[in-house]
């Protein structure tokens, strides 16, 4: 029997940003997929991935978005995590082969305090090799998966504030929950095996979330099924301005004059100090034109839209 047709999907332009609360089991790329086509964007694109044993907040780009997503890149996060002591397994999560297994000692609020301020600040972690960090043009997950482990230089990230407590009565005395607010890159299963390791019974993570990315936490997100449960006009009302993913840029609002030049890529002067990061508007109607930094009372172009962008987004045609 011959299988029907599949209904070829009608794209279109679509901008913003949607916060999605990625669910487990699924990859960054698999999730925005799923968005994509819900929504039918034409351009898609996330900022950072989420693994497909985490869940959590997500932010998706549609659009003109896109142009943009790579500033989020640097964003702070905050985590929760779950981690079971006296096991460590090869991914440090609770999918990987098991490799050792020790006895857990008696864990109280003191000996949590002290170790708990070794991991406080700047420290440097070793990445793991089952991540997507690449060593000589490969992902250090294929070296991995083909049975190799190669050399990895630690890397400096930053833990703003770390909570650890004795999980539940269920689960505990074996696991403690973790609540880490960390800088970009900060291996979260790495730390968890780090702090197991210092505990003297090693570790891995049994759960992991992540909570908040930048300006944006979990309770802004929608979840897939939401999604699948919406008419359009409802998914695209998810949607938010391309410009949330500059709320630490300067704002500079320029006339109908002016803006235009802007647009075309032409410096722009006036009196304005000088930023690294500027958001830059037109004023009638205020719309996002793209970024900039300010260099001596001159307005440097950076990413800009383009002019059907521009329309698109104000619904013009």
């Amino acid at each position: 029997m011959t299988a029907a047709p599949r209904t070829r999907v009608q794209r279109r332009p679509v901008h913003g940003v949607l916060l999605l609360d990625k669910p487990l089991g699924l990859s960054s790329n698999q999730a925005l997929q799923k968005v994509k086509w819900l929504l039918r964007a034409e351009k898609a694109g996330h900022t950072g991935t989420l693994d497909p044993l985490a869940s959590g907040v997500l932010p998706l780009c549609f659009g003109a978005a896109t142009k943009f997503s790579a500033l989020h890149l640097d964003a702070d996060k905050r985590y929760h995590a779950t981690l079971q002591l006296g096991v460590r397994t090869r991914t440090g999560d609770r999918e990987g082969e098991v490799l050792a297994c020790r006895p857990v000692p008696p864990l109280s609020a003191a000996l949590l305090e002290a170790v708990r301020q070794r991991f406080l600040g700047r420290i440097l972690q070793l990445p793991p090799m089952h991540s997507a960090l690449k060593k000589e043009g490969r992902a250090l997950y294929e070296y991995a998966r083909a049975g190799v482990e190669v050399e990895r230089t630690p890397r400096a990230v930053r833990i703003h504030e770390l909570v650890l407590t004795l999980a539940p009565a269920e689960q505990a005395p074996t696991a403690i929950e973790m609540i880490v607010f960390c800088s970009k890159g900060t291996y979260i299963r790495t730390l968890g095996e780090d702090i197991g390791e210092a505990l003297g019974c090693g570790g891995h993570l049994s759960a992991l979330r992540r909570v908040a990315t930048g300006p944006f936490d979990q309770h802004q997100c929608v979840t897939l099924e939401q999604l699948e449960a919406m008419d359009e006009p409802a998914r695209l009302a998810c949607l938010r301005p391309p410009e949330v993913l500059l709320a630490d840029h300067l704002p500079i609002t320029l006339p109908a004059e002016e803006a235009g030049r802007f647009l075309s890529g032409m410096r722009r002067r006036g009196p304005w100090p000088d930023a690294d990061r500027v958001a830059v508007f037109g004023e009638q109607p205020r719309a996002l034109l793209g970024t900039a930094h300010v260099r001596a009372g001159e307005l440097i172009p950076g990413r800009l839209l383009s002019p059907i962008e521009l329309k698109q987004m104000l619904h013009l045609t």
